[in-house]
């Protein structure tokens, strides 16, 4: 039995692996066999009625507005494993009767909540009352993720606040995802750190990964985040330390990242499938256009490649 095999049996069984066994200091051994394919909400970020706990500006109150529980519905009709929650879009007084709720209706559907997504700042330092305020708000959702039976949150390192240091707020990351961790333990919800904001190369990503030597802290790796001149190295670089996977269909091109290009999604499955990750590869659709229209074709292709 591997040790993502073992684990998904542990976690069952409501016991927590030691942290020897899974620290992410180093890679998980694992077979590449098991990819499901999971849908992130943020792929209809116009079609919801709140983001970030504000009146959604994009939203219409048509026949195609989101809420959780129709994008729950959306992700089993769609063949969709998994539907990972993006914690913007539930209204601003949501509480533990309405995440309940998702986990029963995911149920009922015979699909899994994969995740949810948080977008917080690790970066302050450990004194500030803004590094207190979004433990909590990172704590909330880890409490929220174990509510709706999730077993991943998103989270980010964040841009660097004015006067800090690029090493100083690397530091403060490592610091408040390891005091994080203690509640995610204790939960049994993995924190998944994001390539994202002031991480844009596995180096960094892995570096306070590694750092923070829990193994409820893994990389949640996001496959149009990387700014490299060989995005797909990066990929292959941090699969191994995975705990969660988000598809992209672009890759961030040129100096900066400034400019896009689209992914070769087969060839990022591919790498995901050698490097041995097993997990959900969640499509998190970006683009500017309709994702009625363009998401189930991406789906029924992320089948056929992860299969």
């Amino acid at each position: 039995m591997n040790r993502r095999s073992w684990m998904r049996g542990a976690l069952a069984l409501g016991l927590a692996p030691a942290a020897p066994l899974f620290a992410v200091t180093e890679p998980y051994q694992r077979s590449g066999k098991g990819l499901q394919v999971g849908l992130a909400a943020y792929s209809f970020r116009k079609h919801f009625e709140w983001m970030r706990g504000k009146k959604n500006a994009d939203y219409v109150a048509d026949e195609r507005a989101m809420d959780m529980a129709k994008f729950i519905g959306y992700c089993a009709e769609h063949g969709a494993q998994g539907a990972e929650l993006t914690s913007y879009f539930f209204p601003p007084d949501a509480g533990e009767a309405d995440f309940a709720e998702c986990r029963r209706v995911a149920a009922e559907k015979g699909i899994a909540i994969s995740g949810t997504a948080v977008g917080n700042n690790f970066s302050h330092p450990p004194d500030s009352p803004e590094r207190a305020e979004q433990i909590a708000y990172v704590h909330q959702w880890i409490e929220h993720a174990a509510t709706m039976g999730a077993p991943h949150v998103r989270v980010f390192a964040g841009n660097h606040p004015k006067g800090v240091s690029p090493e100083q707020a690397e530091a403060n990351a490592v610091s408040a995802l390891t005091e994080a961790a203690v509640l995610a333990e204790k939960k049994q919800v993995y924190l998944g750190i994001e390539n994202h904001d002031s991480i844009a190369t596995a180096d960094r990503l892995l570096r306070i990964v590694r750092a923070v030597e829990s193994p409820w802290v893994g990389v949640n790796l996001d496959s149009g985040n990387f700014i490299a001149e060989d995005v797909y190295a990066e990929i292959e670089a941090s699969s191994p330390y995975a705990v969660n996977v988000q598809i992209k269909t672009e890759i961030r091109v040129g100096e900066g990242g400034r400019q896009k290009q689209p992914a070769d999604l087969e060839r990022v499955v591919k790498i995901l499938k050698d490097t041995g990750y097993e997990g959900f590869v969640t499509l998190e659709f970006e683009e500017d256009v309709d994702p009625y229209e363009h998401v189930p074709p991406l789906l029924e292709k992320l089948r056929r490649w992860c299969a």
